[in-house]
């Protein structure tokens, strides 16, 4: 597995992560566990956006690591 596929595998788990806390943020009842997930939520977006950026530049200097 080559370090794009790696890259871009990672981004997609996040993705569904991301997802997952989404549902799980509506479906809560609870206050405090609905702010941990929407928390949780709100970093996952965080890193899912600094992943996509970094795949930006990595594509630029390396560009045997474009998606195709």
């Amino acid at each position: 597995m080559t370090v794009a596929s790696k890259v871009n595998q990672t981004l997609a788990s996040l993705k569904g992560i991301k997802s997952t806390l989404k549902i799980y943020s509506i479906q809560e009842q609870k206050k405090e566990a609905k702010d941990i997930y929407e928390e949780s939520l709100l970093q996952t977006k965080e890193i899912i956006e600094d992943l996509e950026n970094r795949i930006k530049v990595l594509e630029l200097q390396e560009p045997q690591y474009r998606s195709n």
